[in-house]
């Protein structure tokens, strides 16, 4: 049977290098991708779908395979209008655990932070932890959400400050050991390694994984 991938985010710092890393192995034989607009790639597994994530449920249909990635995300910079930042932070990654669970799918994984809390008094933090609690009662069978800290990888946009805090963690890394050690930085590579690697795991439930652990399981 073929294994089909579907990944919300495929333009973004980990969905990208997912998309590479998964267009070059072996176990997916088709990679669908929701958009806005069309990739500038092109191979035979690839299948791009331009998509108003505003009105999903017209795409549903087309939303099935063996694993969704949700590698969905905003910056408060980018989108300030926090309403919109909530459909793109919690209203679009639900919505799509719905899809996956109504169409079948064996997994879903989502992309989260670290220190995601739905009672923390920081919006973002709330809002991710927000995020995790409602996929994870959607009713999925197998669902792994990654708590990645700062970000390291080669982004499309400039964004001076992650550039700044990403020379500040090169000095500050070595220094965080022990239970601190889940705050190092960590490369987008490495995040969306892990994933493809969870999604040829059989096993079933919630996993959680921090950013320590993503780690080990690159």
């Amino acid at each position: 049977m073929a294994n089909k991938a579907v990944i919300a985010g495929a333009s973004g710092l980990v969905g990208s290098e997912l998309l590479n890393l998964i267009l070059h192995e072996n176990f997916y034989d088709e990679v669908l991708v929701l958009v806005r607009k069309e990739l500038p790639i092109q191979h035979k597994k690839l299948v791009q779908l331009v998509v108003d994530f505003d009105r999903l449920d017209n795409h549903a249909a087309a939303i099935n395979g063996h694993a969704l990635f949700c590698c969905l995300g905003t910056t408060q910079a980018k989108t300030p209008n926090k309403n919109q930042y909530r459909k793109i932070d919690h209203d679009y990654p639900v919505e799509l655990a719905q899809i996956a669970l109504w169409n079948h799918m064996k997994q879903y994984h989502l992309i989260s932070a670290i220190g995601a809390n739905g009672e923390s008094k920081t919006f973002y933090l709330r809002l991710k932890g927000e995020t995790e609690a409602d996929i994870a009662h959607t009713g999925l069978k197998t669902i792994h959400i990654y708590q990645p800290s700062l970000l390291v990888g080669t982004r499309k946009e400039h964004r001076l400050g992650e550039r700044i805090a990403t020379a500040v963690m090169n000095v500050i890394d070595p220094l965080l050991i022990g239970g601190l050690k889940k705050y190092q930085s960590i490369k987008a590579a490495t995040v969306a390694r892990a994933m493809y690697k969870q999604s040829l795991n059989t096993d079933e439930g919630l996993f959680i994984h921090p950013s320590d652990h993503i780690k080990q399981l690159a």
